[in-house]
């Protein structure tokens, strides 16, 4: 958990926090870069809900897009800035210590019944 006088929330972020757009994060996190359409895909959400997201997240500083012909159609692919990753991981240290570890319970060690 924290020191006792830490703030825990220091490092929690509410441009990241909105589901949609930790989701985003996340997934940029683990690539170097997205192709908007896959983003749109694995988080199943419409093109225009999706646009929107990443605009806050572009106007944060924490993505940034780029624009490329690929079979005679243009592709915008999406990448985390190193200050949208900071503030991602940031955020993620934030929630783990707000949360603290999980607590083993009398409820959890006990066998289910009939087990």
């Amino acid at each position: 958990m924290s020191a006792p006088g830490e703030d825990v929330t220091a490092g929690f972020d509410a441009t990241v926090h909105a589901p949609n757009r930790l989701r985003i994060c996340a997934l940029l996190d683990a690539a170097d870069e997205a192709e908007f359409s896959l983003v749109q895909k694995q988080l199943a959400v419409s093109a225009s809900v999706l646009s929107k997201h990443v605009t806050v997240l572009m106007d944060a500083g924490y993505v940034e897009q780029r624009k490329a012909v690929r079979d005679t159609r243009q592709r915008v692919w999406l990448r985390l800035t190193d200050r949208g990753r900071r503030a991602y991981q940031g955020h993620i240290a934030a929630l783990r210590a707000i949360v603290g570890p999980p607590a083993v319970t009398e409820a959890r060690a006990v066998s289910p019944p009939g087990a």
